[in-house]
């Protein structure tokens, strides 16, 4: 009976090592997401800075 649920545990280890560490892996690490300009918060700070020190050209 011992050898049996040894063997249990070794087979759910094995099961789990595989699942964490296994060739079909999911890379978890978030992909940098592409901001479009006029979503980026830095882009428009830059922008209306611009539009201050240049006098309107109409």
């Amino acid at each position: 009976m011992l050898y049996v649920l040894a063997l249990i545990g070794a087979l759910t280890i094995a099961v789990l090592l595989w699942r964490a560490f296994g060739p079909d892996r999911v890379d978890i690490t978030p992909s940098r997401r592409v901001v479009a300009p006029d979503d980026d918060p830095e882009f428009l700070r830059k922008l209306g800075e611009q539009s201050k020190k240049r006098p309107d050209e109409e």
